[in-house]
């Protein structure tokens, strides 16, 4: 089954928010190749509306003139349309410069006129989405996150196993090469890694060292589920930049939808963010397209094997704390730890991952329990909960009490 034959739910709610009577600006927000495109493909063809796509995704960045020349078109099918009117689609919207200001006046516009014109914005940048939103557009909008795909998801679109979703992770548009695991790894590296880096990171941001930057996001590859101080990250990297430089780049990656940092569990969110990061990937891929590993000698390699279990288990949870579902920290008090600690409200789930690794004991476990008295307490893999099932199903059912 090819990919564009999948629709994902989150098509189906933005189908729904279209269908609403009440006029919002709806903006999708993702990674790169987390299907964007193809949502909204099927989506507009859903609609049964006139519609105008149009994408600012080019090497020299599209101006403003370009945004409402689109606007323009999409006006004419709408009032050529009727009362139904139309649909614009406008993708990477995050690369025009100063887009909100002219969104805003704009769909303002539309609004005082009644115009039946239905706007949705694509965006590779969330983070730079969000600015942009929330300087122009307020009470205007509503963000569909678009996160990268779960288990159940490549599983039903292409038959993938639990090994096939640990080690290719959660791109869908590379999966044919997969048969060709070189060019897959190239593919990832290439297309994907760089093209972010370089296109919606370094091109969107102010960036003093870009070098640093990518020898960051391949250390968080590297070291991603374990805890590293921004001090041993400098010594690491041997660069003279300081940690402040350290975090803010992070935060750039995370925005990109890459790499994050997860802050410790303290009750507190001034100690929660003074603590080291454990470092976490949004998409397991990230780590296996860089390690020169083919899938058997991976599976072959126990300790490699299981910091790709807790990376899987770890990406699912942050993908979730990206749409708004959850937060999701860590938890360590001396040499006592709980690989990860979700909240919700009043709600806190302890989770601990058991990968490969001998552990016959969870004293993290017990301790943070005995401090915080969370909602529940997983273990996933070895003797507890399988792996497959806790990446079958929506980090928010494990949350409900």
């Amino acid at each position: 089954m090819s990919k564009k034959e999948f629709i994902r739910p989150h098509a189906t709610e933005l189908l729904r928010r279209l269908n609403e009577p009440r006029r919002f600006l709806q903006v999708v927000a993702g990674a790169r190749q987390v299907g964007k495109t193809t949502l909204i493909t099927q989506v507009a063809a859903k609609t049964r509306l006139p519609y105008c796509i149009a994408s600012a995704d080019e090497p020299t960045l599209r101006g403003l003139d370009w945004l409402e020349t689109q606007w323009e078109v999409a006006r004419v099918l709408a009032a050529k349309a009727g009362k139904g009117g139309a649909l614009l689609v406008l993708d990477e919207i995050q690369k025009i410069p100063n887009w909100s200001e002219s969104v805003k006046r704009l769909w303002d516009e539309d609004t005082r006129f009644r115009r039946p014109l239905k706007v949705v914005l694509l965006g590779s940048a969330p983070l730079l989405i969000q600015r942009g939103l929330t300087e122009s557009l307020a009470g205007r909008f509503e963000i569909l996150p678009l996160p990268h795909w779960s288990f159940p998801e490549m599983r039903s679109a292409f038959g993938w196993t639990l090994d096939m979703y640990l080690f290719y992770g959660a791109y869908p548009g590379a999966e044919p090469l997969t048969r060709q695991p070189a060019r897959w790894s190239r593919y990832i590296r290439d297309s994907l890694i760089e093209t972010t880096i370089a296109r919606d990171v370094l091109l969107l941001s102010r960036v003093d060292k870009p070098a640093l930057l990518r020898r960051l996001f391949e250390l968080g590859c590297i070291y991603s589920g374990q805890i590293l101080s921004y001090t041993k990250m400098v010594g690491q990297l041997q660069d003279a930049g300081n940690t402040a430089t350290l975090a803010h780049y992070l935060e750039l990656l995370a925005g990109a939808g890459m790499l994050t940092g997860l802050q410790k569990y303290a009750g507190s969110a001034a100690r929660q963010r003074g603590s080291s990061p454990k470092l976490q990937v949004f998409n397991t891929a990230l780590i296996t397209a860089q390690s020169g590993m083919t899938l058997a000698e991976a599976r072959a390699n126990r300790e490699f094997w299981g910091r790709l279990v807790e990376s899987a288990v770890g990406a699912h949870l942050v993908n979730a704390s990206a749409g708004g579902a959850c937060q999701v920290f860590y938890w360590r008090d001396r040499n006592r730890e709980v690989d990860f600690v979700v909240q919700a409200g009043k709600r806190i789930v302890a989770i601990e991952v058991k990968g490969g690794h001998a552990r016959h004991a969870l004293p993290g476990m017990t301790a943070f329990a005995q401090a915080f008295q969370p909602t529940r307490k997983l273990l996933v893999g070895g003797d507890g909960l399988a792996v497959e099932t806790f990446l079958s199903m929506p980090v928010e059912d494990w949350l409900l009490t």
